[in-house]
């Protein structure tokens, strides 16, 4: 099976023409998911004139049962909890919140790390692309809207350069909008669709994010 894109940024410039009703909005913000989903966003963003950003976001899985997630922290304090995950388990709010404060630890690290001291930008009453470099089982981007909608944008979008079909319709239900380039059949995962998916450095990050750092 040969790959369907040379590297992110080449993916994310193939990704930015499906979202080209947003161009020019004033209300419109990028959001990438760090690391791989950073240089995908900036494409994305560079080709629609909008603000760009990291969202970090931590799923927050169950003891022992670490594939289902009781919930999500994510940029900027935000916290979700799935209830009925938690009362199914039976999870103590010891444990949830020892869970909890370990991985919103990692998130302002790593929000510390790619924001450089900016705070998280405004997004209420904004239109917001939350956008990876691919999407698998799509718990985490699932996670991440979730948690994106405790800031209460006008529409959230979710978009990556290829997704597996399941999680994509399981995504339309939650987003006001899913945008791919592809859905291939079979989906063995993200990587197999790129010829260089290398991991991307915090330094990548860093400067892309520099380069069109958002309006506070």
């Amino acid at each position: 099976m040969s790959a369907l894109f040379v590297d992110r940024r080449e993916a994310g410039r193939r990704l930015a023409p499906k979202l080209a009703r947003f161009a020019g909005r004033p209300q419109l913000i990028v959001l990438g998911l760090p690391r791989g989903g950073i240089p995908v966003a900036y494409e994305v963003a560079s080709a629609l004139h909008a603000r760009l950003d990291a969202f970090v976001v931590r799923k927050l899985g169950a003891p022992g049962r670490e594939e289902l997630a009781m919930g999500a922290v994510a940029s900027g304090g935000v916290r979700v909890v799935n209830e009925e995950v938690v009362r199914y388990l039976g999870i103590t709010r010891q444990v949830f919140e020892t869970i909890t404060e370990q991985e919103m630890q990692e998130v302002v690290r790593r929000d510390r790390e790619y924001r450089m001291g900016r705070p998280f930008p405004t997004v209420r009453d904004t239109t917001v692309i939350l956008v990876d470099d691919g999407v698998a089982t799509g718990s985490t981007v699932l996670a991440g809207v979730h948690a994106l909608r405790k800031f209460e944008p006008q529409s959230i979008i979710v978009a990556a350069p290829v997704m597996a079909s399941e999680s994509s319709r399981m995504l339309a239900q939650v987003a006001d909008a899913v945008e791919y380039v592809a859905t291939p059949e079979p989906f063995i995962g993200v990587g197999s669709h790129y010829e260089d998916f290398t991991q991307t450095p915090d330094e990548e990050v860093r400067r892309l994010l520099g380069e069109i750092a958002p309006v506070i």
